[in-house]
């Protein structure tokens, strides 16, 4: 069974614009799940909903088996959710800020699971600590903290790296795999796609309230990716000959470009280098390059 499962949720504003068309989507246990999407996209709305913070009037939606509107308590229990603002009291201590998070779920004070979260997210030596004196890495690990302060078994991390530099988001993301590797199941949202591609298990891709996509990372690349072959020349040409015009190359400072789908037969890298030797044309390097994540989504939002 999913730990997440959303069937035929739709939210339209009272203008009539559609927030969301008819989603669904099953998010497997202890995966990382990435959602990505332009502004606007729906995003934020998506997992309000599945957090319990918008209503829902279309569809259903199931947390760990609870339905979050008829079991509403039980579904939001199993949640744990990281806001991109940093929404506490800078003069709290860490010890204090995630114990009281805890205590707001009606669960009884375990200062040895307190110690236990604090001492995975690497802040077990800064407990007594006030939030004000902390790096910005440090707080957005003291929210994370707070949001599994109650043992959920899915953590919500809205932009985590947001305003955080290279070095602590690399840190930041070393964290979420172990949380992942402990049991919890991670649904993140990000415009670092290249963090998506690095972290994530599954993509989901939402345009304009419609889920468009939802795959395998891996899959995805190579389903839709595209390569690229560059061949250096030995002695650069200014045009190509008419036998290369046709090859569906292009020729940048003395460098051919073609960019093919390794999957279809129509390929035509045989034919170019057939046709170089004819033309005595030679070449010191070849290379190719395998589309990113990044390349695809662009492609896809933009279609």
């Amino acid at each position: 069974m999913p730990i997440i499962d959303i069937k035929n949720i739709s939210k339209s504003y009272q203008s009539g614009e559609h927030a969301l068309k008819n989603v669904n989507l099953s998010i497997h246990q202890n995966e990382i799940f990435a959602l990505l999407g332009p502004n606007g996209a729906g995003k934020t709305t998506l997992i309000g909903m599945i957090c319990g913070l918008v209503t829902i009037k279309d569809g259903t939606i199931l947390v760990n088996g609870f339905d979050n509107v008829k079991e509403a308590k039980h579904a939001r229990s199993q949640i744990g959710l990281v806001p991109q603002e940093l929404t506490t009291d800078m003069f709290e201590t860490v010890w204090n800020t995630v114990s009281l998070s805890r205590g707001l779920f009606g669960l009884a004070p375990n200062p040895k699971k307190i110690d236990a979260i604090l001492k995975t997210l690497s802040l077990d030596n800064k407990k007594h600590a006030q939030l004000r004196e902390l790096s910005g890495g440090m707080k957005r690990r003291v929210m994370i903290a707070k949001a599994l302060s109650h043992e959920p078994k899915i953590l919500f991390l809205d932009e985590p790296t947001a305003g955080v530099d290279v070095e602590l988001r690399k840190d930041m993301w070393e964290t979420v795999r172990k949380l992942r590797d402990s049991g919890v199941t991670i649904i993140l949202t990000t415009h670092y796609i290249e963090e998506a591609e690095d972290m994530a298990d599954r993509i989901g891709i939402i345009r304009k309230g419609e889920l468009i996509l939802v795959e395998n990372k891996t899959t995805l690349i190579k389903k839709l990716g595209k390569k690229t072959m560059t061949i250096e020349l030995t002695s650069p040409i200014k045009t190509l000959p008419d036998s290369l015009k046709n090859q569906q190359l292009t020729l940048t400072n003395g460098i051919l470009s073609y960019t093919y789908d390794s999957k279809k037969d129509e390929n035509r890298i045989s034919k170019i280098f057939d046709i170089l030797k004819q033309e005595n044309i030679a070449y010191k390097d070849i290379q190719t390059q395998q589309s990113r994540l990044e390349d695809i989504f662009v492609e896809l939002v933009n279609k």
